[in-house]
């Protein structure tokens, strides 16, 4: 009953918004601007990324960037900030993907319809390591984000400025540096009365005196699943042909995993002399989720009996079945430090600096079985580790450079070393062992994914070095440009020469046209090149297990396939990436700002999965002649390769309105994303999942009121038409679904100075997507590859205390 009375004060909420902001924009359309006077009402942000100029602004950036406020980010209910960034950055774009193995933990996002590994992530202007889950990119959920002061999102090709990954772009965040004290407590759940979260956070900052700062975050979440799921059809039928047994109902559930963890982070700086700062800074994770797998029906083949195993029955220790409990327990650390300063007439600067990152993935299951080894297996498994570790070493100058034109031209200069190490550690050998019932066709190693054998673990480095120069010129007092080259040597693969070139144009002082050309790459990470994985599915038709594995391009594995006639397989090349954009951007005293950028990115030799090779009996004969562990039992198996590539165009519209309205003040904020993605691959099938799995269209809108102690926002969040997949044994089926868009409110009072409280909720009208057609079998209801949240309305409180 709660529930519902909560949600009609929300719609009647919703609906006050609305109509505020209906009557904002008539009353602004009768004013006048006689009053506004000179001062603008926009605050042209003073920006780091993508420019090494200390005053480069938003507006008078090169290249296009967005900047989202810690306040922007404290107005989201998540504790992730990957759904953060999604929420207010239309053209970045992140899935749930429920039940998808380490990718539930560690979600894949893109960056202007670009792969996860397109955008690089710095924080406060060094590079950010990896995820150790291969390919996912790094994973943003690991930083705080009560640790954050600002985020700015380069969306434009920069591997010219800052090497390898940054194709897509460059998102930086900027920690937070000023003293102070500060906390937050959250509760949020789900309509459903699902999901709930409690969230906490504390910060303190201290000055070190006049020369400095030291700020630290620490930040909690706890976080229940969800559950969007119906009972199977089969389990349905297994409780009909089985009224003794209590079946679960539902057996499995679909929806966000069980998550908790504890962060922390540090900023601190400390000037030894007006000439000499010294800077350290870091972030810190340590958390643990588990998420279901798919039921195990009794009738299924993983219950089949052995004559290796006389008289015993999987059926005696799950005989309603099984769902494996599937879980993770992550460490996360990134530490940064490093000496800069500047010479007495402040025309030449340097900063050199050391970081290391590591991310850590234990990967644990329970509610399982090893069948082939019957009796003799535990339900319980330990499947082993993954770990990226990275080391880089930067050197970086800047001089300012007068040569007689309207400003000093920037001339900027550097090098970097940088190690990456990818490490495998084997699970128990019950998680990976092949028994004795293999040979009746008994499924091996730990049901639902498979532990990682002695033979694929192993450390695997590759280390680089880099050069760069990076010229900002100001022809004119209102044309610059700008010119950046950087040559890169790996050890894996040799070396690599990108380069980019940026002009910008004041046609007044209010317009001005802006455009970018530039080269990139992405190279491939040691993982990639060397590492081997094998995983299990569940084949949508059937029900049954099946077995894949993934193998390096070189060995015996690659060596059998490639006798397949038209098939070659060959070593990892970098990624290559051409990249231009054209835009305009806008502000004016009145408080008004905005930009339109069109874009266009083309990626040859793009690395990936060179789709599964269905295997014959022969070959699977072959590969267990080879010695291969479990070769017998594969289904199929793929490899990374290089690939013919593929681009994306469209257009980004971003525009800011802000003005005095009453007694208070009202802010309008909106973006718009038109992405157009193209395969150019030899395969149908792939052209169509990568070209409609997104969607081209996403925007969102937000209106802010505040008046005294009150603020108020409604934001609508708008995703267009997208197509979905679903991955079977013998090929992928698809289903398209259509635009849907959530509004979001949210409203604060300040009680004190120092203190406030906001209600508020997402998707507050309880929207939600066409159902999922295809795997409705398996108890699915809305698509595991949504971008966006399938599990309808949330509602939360927030309180905030600030000194």
């Amino acid at each position: 009953m709660y529930r519902q009375t909560f949600r009609a004060a929300l719609l009647l909420a919703t609906a006050s918004c609305l109509t505020l902001g209906h009557a904002a924009y008539a009353q602004e359309a009768e004013k006048t601007n006689e009053d506004a006077g000179d001062e603008s009402l926009v605050a042209d942000t003073v920006i780091v990324t993508g420019t090494r100029q200390a005053a480069r602004t938003v507006f008078s950036s090169l290249a296009p960037i967005d900047v989202v406020s810690s306040e922007s980010i404290d107005s989201t209910a998540s504790e992730d900030l990957l759904d953060t960034v999604a929420q207010l950055v239309p053209s970045f774009k992140v899935q749930r993907l429920p039940m998808a193995d380490g990718n539930v933990f560690v979600r894949p996002a893109t960056l202007r319809g670009l792969g996860r590994n397109h955008t690089l992530v710095l924080v406060n202007g060094k590079r950010r390591h990896r995820s150790a889950l291969l390919g996912a990119g790094t994973d943003l959920a690991m930083i705080p984000s009560f640790a954050i002061k600002r985020i700015e999102v380069l969306r434009d090709g920069a591997s010219a400025q800052y090497g390898s990954d940054a194709i897509a772009g460059v998102i930086n965040i900027i920690l937070d540096d000023e003293p102070g004290y500060s906390a937050f407590g959250q509760f949020s759940q789900y309509y459903e009365g699902d999901g709930t979260n409690y969230q906490a956070g504390a910060q303190a900052g201290w000055g070190l005196g006049e020369a400095g700062h030291l700020v630290t975050t620490l930040e909690y979440y706890d976080a229940e699943r969800t559950s969007r799921s119906r009972q199977r059809p089969d389990a349905i039928e297994l409780q009909e042909n089985n009224p003794d047994l209590d079946v679960p109902n539902p057996v499995q559930h679909w929806g966000q995993p069980d998550r908790n963890a504890t962060r922390f982070a540090l900023d601190a700086a400390y000037e030894f002399s007006p000439l000499v700062t010294g800077y350290a800074f870091g972030t810190y994770n340590q958390g643990q989720g588990v998420s279901d797998f798919n039921w195990r029906n009794p009738t299924s083949g993983v219950f089949n009996t052995s004559d290796a195993f006389p008289g015993w029955d999987l059926a005696d220790i799950y005989p309603t079945g099984f769902s494996p409990r599937f879980g993770q327990e992550d460490e996360d650390l990134a530490l940064a430090a490093g000496l800069k300063g500047a010479l007495a007439d402040g025309d030449f600067s340097w900063d050199f600096s050391v970081s290391h990152g590591r991310n850590t993935i234990e990967y644990f299951m329970y509610n399982s079985i090893n069948a082939s080894l019957g009796p003799d297996s535990p339900t319980n498994f330990n499947m082993g580790t993954l770990e990226q570790r990275e080391t880089n070493i930067n050197a970086d100058f800047v001089y300012l450079a007068d040569l007689g034109l309207s400003s000093p031209v920037s001339v900027a200069f550097g090098g970097e070393r940088r190690e990456e190490i990818y490490e495998i550690g084997a699970g128990d050998e019950a998680s990976w062992a092949i028994g004795p019932g293999a040979a009746d066709g008994l499924p091996t190693g730990s049901n639902g994914f498979r532990g990682f054998e002695p033979r694929q673990a192993g450390e695997f480095d590759q280390e680089s070095y880099a050069a760069y120069v990076d010229v900002e010129a100001p022809l004119t007092a209102a044309w610059t440009v700008g010119g950046a080259l950087r040559f890169e040597d790996y050890s894996e693969f040799g070396d690599t020469t990108t380069g980019k070139l940026s002009t910008r144009y004041e046609i007044t002082p209010e317009l001005a046209v802006r455009a970018t050309a530039s080269t990139g790459f992405r190279a491939p990470t040691p993982g990639e090149l060397f590492s081997e994985s094998t995983s299990q599915g569940l084949d949508t038709t059937t029900l049954e297990v099946f077995t894949n594995g993934r193998f390096s391009p070189e060995g015996p594995v690659a060596e059998i396939i490639a006798q397949r006639e038209g098939v070659t397989l060959t070593s990892l090349e970098p990624e290559e990436s051409e990249s231009y954009t054209l835009g305009l951007a806008y502000q004016n005293n009145a408080g008004f700002s905005g930009s339109v950028d069109l874009y266009k990115v083309e990626i040859s030799d793009a690395i990936g999965g060179s789709g599964g090779f269905t295997l014959t009996p022969e070959e699977r004969q072959a590969l267990q002649d080879a010695g291969v562990p479990g070769g017998g039992t594969f289904n199929s198996v793929s490899f990374f390769q290089n690939q013919d590539g593929n681009e994306v165009q469209g257009v980004d519209v971003v525009g800011s309105y802000r003005m005095g309205l009453n007694s208070g003040d009202l802010t309008l904020t909106g973006a718009y994303n038109y992405n157009e993605r193209k395969s150019t691959s030899d395969s149908a099938e792939e052209d169509r999942r990568y070209e409609r799995q997104l969607p081209q269209h996403t925007a969102n809108l937000t209106a802010t009121y505040a008046t005294g102690a009150f603020e108020v926002f409604g934001r609508v969040r708008y995703y267009g038409e997208w197509t979905d997949f679903s991955d079977n044994a013998d090929g992928q089926i698809y289903q398209d679904f259509g635009a849907k868009a959530f509004f979001d409110i949210g409203l604060t009072y300040n009680v004190t100075d120092n203190y406030s409280v906001r209600v508020g909720a997402e998707n507050v009208f309880d929207e939600y997507p066409e159902e999922a057609t295809y795997q409705a079998n398996r108890g699915l209801i809305y698509s595991r590859n949504a971008p966006y949240d399938t599990d309808g309305g949330n509602y939360y409180i927030r309180l905030d205390a600030k000194f």
